[in-house]
Order: structure tokens, then sequence, then C-alpha cells
């Protein structure tokens, strides 16, 4: 089956901007994140591949490798530079597993590819280190996740709760086998964690900005919050200021070697109607005398 185009997965071009490729993804992400889907298992495969699709396209440097080498660049270990000294090798006449010009055997170079060294003599195999994709949610509370490692295919793996960008996990004798009757190596998965569309996190502690009317922050009300476990009911307090957080107590991430929860923040963040009314401005005027003598700025000029 031939490799999805990661352009394509995102609806946009393959000279398209940072803007462009930013917004589409949060348009994409916000109409396919489980959150919204709970029950169409094909929505969140497709807010995964859009996801891993951002994730590459997003860097300047992994877009650079994906436009010249395609999916095989996106491999854990890739080198750009042995990649095109083997492809000039190649349109030659080839020399051989052992080039004199340039002093290095051709089976280092492919095995340099993917990031693995060759031990020789009687040990075990060597390890492979490759890079996986993961969901925030999934690597927040640590979940069981399928993902696709060259040479290996499909693996499920278990991704360590509260794992961040660039958390290790070791997979033993997963590496490469070793020769005749030597144990293989290791496999060591370096997680990358997928942006989520409204969560951001400090550690086991999550926080989310909820919009909220006018109405709603000066009348108080209850409000649908997001977790990591679904949704749930907050009670807003009457007059709330905008931009007030408040927090729900274990309602973040898992933390490590734990069966405690982090804390979730909420951001109360008022929303104006979409379609402009002369009521709203009246309304506006009416509100202006009950401010009275009072500096709502004063705070700014006290440092």
């Amino acid at each position: 089956m031939p490799e999805k185009d990661l352009y394509r997965e995102l609806g946009v071009s393959r000279d398209a901007s940072e803007d462009e490729i930013r917004r589409s993804y949060r348009k994409l992400a916000r109409t396919y994140h489980p959150d919204v889907n709970p029950d169409d298992p094909g929505a969140e495969e497709r807010f995964k591949e859009v996801s891993f699709a951002y994730e590459i396209l997003s860097d300047p440097e992994k877009r650079k490798i994906y436009n010249e080498f395609g999916h095989e660049g996106l491999a854990a270990g890739f080198s750009p530079e042995q990649a095109r000294a083997y492809r000039n090798w190649s349109r030659g006449a080839g020399r051989g597993p052992f080039d004199a010009d340039s002093g290095f055997h051709f089976e280092d170079l492919f095995e340099g590819l993917f990031g693995a060294r060759v031990r020789r003599g009687p040990q075990r195999g060597p390890d492979v280190q490759a890079e996986v994709s993961v969901d925030f949610l999934d690597a927040v509370m640590g979940r069981e996740v399928r993902v696709q490692v060259q040479e290996r295919g499909t693996l499920r793996v278990r991704i360590p709760a509260g794992a961040e960008d660039g958390t290790r996990v070791r997979l033993g004798g997963q590496g490469r086998a070793g020769p005749g009757k030597s144990p293989a190596g290791d496999l060591y998965l370096v997680v990358r964690v997928r942006p989520h569309p409204f969560f951001t996190r400090d550690e086991a502690d999550l926080f989310v900005d909820v919009p909220v009317t006018v109405p709603e922050l000066i009348l108080g009300t209850t409000v649908d919050v997001p977790t990591p476990d679904g949704f749930v009911s907050m009670k807003l307090p009457p007059r709330s200021p905008n931009g007030r957080k408040l927090r729900l107590r274990g309602k973040g991430g898992a933390l490590r070697g734990s069966e405690e929860r982090g804390d979730l923040y909420v951001r109360l963040v008022a929303e104006l109607p979409d379609t402009p009314d002369e009521k709203l401005e009246e309304l506006a005027r009416e509100l202006e005398p009950l401010y009275g003598e009072q500096d709502v700025r004063a705070r700014l000029r006290r440092s």
C-alpha cells in the first residue's frame, strides 16, 4: 500500500506556508479529535494521521528531509548525508562493498541509514533506536498504544505515564538479531508527543481555556469542562472576572509511579456574540457608570 502524502493529509499544497499548515491542522484537529467524536474510531484514526502530518510539516528540518526523501527519510536514525552518498554511488557503475575513493564499507553505510552500528564477533545483536509519535493524552495518562516501527512493523507499547517529548522506552530483545545464536539487541523508542488542540501541560498538571459568555461570568452557571477522562460539570461562581483560573483537583495527568493525579486548571475566557448588534453597545454604555471611579488598570502601575 503506498504511503499517504502528508500534504494531502493536511489539505495544503507543497509550497504552503507555516501559517497555512498550522491553520489547517487546527481546523482538522478540532473536527476529528476523539473528545468531539467519542464513538467514532475512524475519526480517532484520522486525528492521528493529521497530527503525524503536522508533526513533520511544522518542523522545517523534518519537512525538508520529507520533501527530498519521502517517508523513507522519516525513519529513526536516517542520515540524509549517507543517503545522498549512496544515491550518488548507486547511480554510478558500483564499486562493490568497499569504495577505495571514500574509504568506507557500503555495508556500514546501509546500517548507518537506520541508526545501528555493526558489532562484530559473537555478541548480542545491535540495539536499534526509532522515533514514535503518540497522542498527547496517551503520553500524559500512560496508555498502551499501537505504533509503527520500521523493520518491526506494528507494535503494542505501554507509554509510561507522564512521558514527555524525548522520553525513551526500552523494549528488550526487540532490536536486531545477533550473529549465530547470539541474543538480539534492544529496541529504544524515542517518544514524540503530538500537540493537543486545547490542553497544555506542566508535568502532571494540565491547563485549558474554556470560553464563557459575559452573562455567565456575571451571573454564574455550570459549564462542561473537558478532562482526560471526558467532560465534567464545573460550577462557575457569580461575578467571576475574565481570565479567572479555577482548579479541578485530581483531574490532570497521571503521576509516574503513583496512583495520584495532577490537577486541571481552567481559565475562563469571555466570548462576545458573533453577530454585531446595537443592543450590545447600549448594554456596554449602561455598564460604564457602574465602574464609577474604579481604576481597573491600577495594578499595572504598582510595579
